[in-house]
């Protein structure tokens, strides 16, 4: 099994596999047909608080994967969920609105599920 992220706005491949958006809110000027989007698990998404907290500040980042991955320990339904979806796909891509490719929810959550850090 294959876990990868991308941002929701780059063009989706044969290569994505089952494609899963994990924002709170739908991405701005993507449409849903251009998404591509096969699940859009937003529970798993960071909380509203802490999206606003964080707003992508490359400087916040190491603290904002601890809150992050406390916030996913909690929420234990919506990571189950995600974890049953990448146990029936050999590849699952985790798709973001963010433009910072290494610093956002998706990178979080990627190496959660894999069980390491992300920073």
């Amino acid at each position: 099994m294959t876990v990868r992220t991308k941002r929701v706005h780059e063009p989706a491949d044969d290569g994505d596999g089952f494609r899963v958006l994990v924002d709170r809110l739908w991405p701005r000027g993507v449409s849903k047909e251009r998404a591509h989007v096969d699940l859009w698990l937003k529970d798993v998404a960071p909380s509203t608080e802490l999206r606003q907290w964080f707003h992508h500040e490359e400087r916040l980042f190491d603290e904002f994967v601890e809150r992050y991955r406390a916030e996913l320990d909690a929420n234990g339904d919506a990571v189950a969920r995600l974890r049953d979806v990448v146990a029936q796909h050999p590849v699952v891509t985790l798709l973001f609105g963010a433009r910072d490719t290494e610093h956002n929810q998706a990178v979080v959550l990627r190496d959660y599920l894999a069980g390491t850090a992300s920073s």
